[in-house]
């Protein structure tokens, strides 16, 4: 009975874990700039990292393994730790470099996105091309 507890919650674990993934790998496709795309790695990337691995922690236990199960566990805090960081830094590298976020009424494209801006009469921010004279 308990391998059959077992059993399901690995399943149950490996199961969300990769769905997670599958999430947080959709939303760096589809999300516009890196400010969301940062967001949705560190949570559901490392969500998903969290429930696979914790699935492999726990067939490890019902496998009678002990050293591999701390050394799980002990990925697991890494992770959780390093992923939410590493957002982090990219988040405030791409605010260093004045990268805009995108905003809901913009129709610039993600490439746009990237250049360095700077404020048309409009109010939006433009990319400036690296090819233009700032110096006259």
């Amino acid at each position: 009975m308990i391998e059959f507890i077992y059993f399901t919650l690995i399943v149950v674990c490996l199961i969300f874990g990769i769905f997670f993934t599958l999430v947080s790998a959709v939303g760096v496709i589809r999300l516009p700039d890196v400010y969301s795309r940062a967001h949705t790695v560190s949570q559901t990337d490392t969500l998903g990292v969290g429930l696979a691995l914790a699935g492999v922690a726990f067939a490890a236990i019902a496998l009678g393994w002990g050293s591999p199960t701390v050394k799980i566990v002990l990925l697991l805090f890494f992770i959780f730790i390093t992923n939410p960081t590493a957002a982090h830094a990219i988040a405030r590298a791409a605010s260093e470099q004045d990268i805009v976020p995108w905003r809901e009424d913009d129709d610039r494209k993600d490439t746009d996105l990237v250049n360095r801006t700077t404020s048309d009469d409009t109010g939006h921010d433009m990319p400036r091309s690296d090819s233009q004279d700032t110096s006259e």
